[in-house]
């Protein structure tokens, strides 16, 4: 109950630029997935809640987030949640941070749990631990050999590169959409371990108890899943999944974004390493100086959403809903972007070649 108090105040306060559906008010899809994740989640998370505008995005998110990270089939969730606290410091996303991290609490220890804030990954005291979330800090930084070494079998591959992929696409949605705090602010050093101990210790169901693969798949149509994914192969599930979430973020970039936008961004990140763009915003201007005038504001958030979502700011926002004020578009257009992103990501993650015998 008092967690979801502070969900529900969470909402309220920080859910910005679109409006959410409350959960009494949701019908239809939306309110298959809101169920969904109260019965999982022990709420209805305020990730979710920023995506119900567009039902199918709202289904896209949470089957994309859940069937790589909820059902522990190969991996346990410790490992899974390191691997989304480390991406979520390496997308400097301090919501997502605080929301893994927590989990961090139960599912190992406070020391090694703030290790992973800080990203001082050295100092994690579990080495199984240390290997994984210093892959995952890595992540989104290709190798040209074209074989990653992974500190995992190939039979996890699919979940934990799943659990990449969600977060590279929700950590650019929630510094888009949600405010840069989970925990309340104002809290000193002391206060905020004691307080994620205690919100730990009520979402110990929700982290510990099973979860049964596939349940998130009746929501969304099936798909081929593209040749990029084929890192999530070896899990029937995860592979379904990952087929269905893009197909709909697919759907959204077609219905809300041209063609020359959608081309824009996906040349963009076909040279796009995994490099930080800086604060400085002239890569991004002179991009857009190619698109027709009309479509320069909707260029410039999808770009900076796909690479520097951190960098959306209200003028950026304004901008857009001067050509497109509706909350449809610009939760659309944001999806794709970040979803863009997240999908070259998961490219670089291919699973390693087969040897034949000779």
């Amino acid at each position: 109950m008092v967690i979801g108090r502070i969900a529900s105040s969470v909402v309220q306060r920080q859910v910005k630029y679109v409006t959410p559906i409350p959960v009494a008010s949701a019908t239809g899809l939306l309110a298959q997935v809101y169920e969904q994740v109260l019965d999982e989640m022990g709420l209805v998370v305020p990730p979710v809640q920023m995506h119900s505008v567009v039902p199918e995005l709202a289904a896209a998110y949470w089957t994309l987030m859940r069937e790589p990270l909820l059902p522990t089939v190969n991996v346990d969730r410790a490992a899974k949640e390191a691997v989304a606290t480390a991406v979520s410091v390496a997308n400097i996303c301090p919501y997502c941070v605080d929301m893994h991290s927590v989990g961090m609490y139960d599912l190992a220890t406070e020391h090694d749990a703030e290790a992973l804030v800080a990203d001082q990954l050295d100092a994690l005291t579990d080495p199984r631990l240390y290997e994984i979330a210093s892959w995952a800090r890595m992540a989104s930084q290709p190798d040209d050999s074209g074989v990653r070494p992974a500190p995992f079998a190939e039979a996890d591959r699919p979940e934990l590169v799943g659990v990449v992929v969600s977060l590279h696409y929700l950590t650019r949605m929630v510094n888009v959409f949600l405010s840069n705090f989970l925990l309340p602010p104002g809290l000193g050093p002391a206060a905020r371990r004691r307080f994620k101990h205690g919100v730990s210790r009520m979402l110990r169901p929700s982290l510990r108890d099973p979860r049964e693969p596939g349940r998130s798949l009746t929501l969304l149509p099936d798909a081929p899943l593209p040749a990029d994914a084929n890192w999530a192969l070896a899990s029937h599930t995860v592979a379904a999944a990952t087929a269905r979430s893009y197909a709909a973020f697919e759907a959204a970039g077609e219905r809300s974004l041209s063609p020359e936008v959608r081309q824009l961004v996906r040349e963009r990140l076909d040279t796009w390493r995994g490099e930080d763009t800086g604060l400085n915003r002239e890569w991004c201007e002179r991009l857009v100086e190619r698109l027709p005038e009309p479509d320069r504001p909707v260029g410039r958030l999808a770009l900076l959403t796909a690479l520097a979502s951190y960098q959306v700011d209200e003028d950026v926002i304004a901008a857009f809903r001067g050509r497109h004020p509706d909350d449809v578009t610009l939760l659309d257009a944001a999806a794709w972007a970040s979803y863009a992103a997240a999908r070259k990501v998961g490219s670089w993650h291919a699973p390693l070649p087969t040897h034949r015998r000779s």
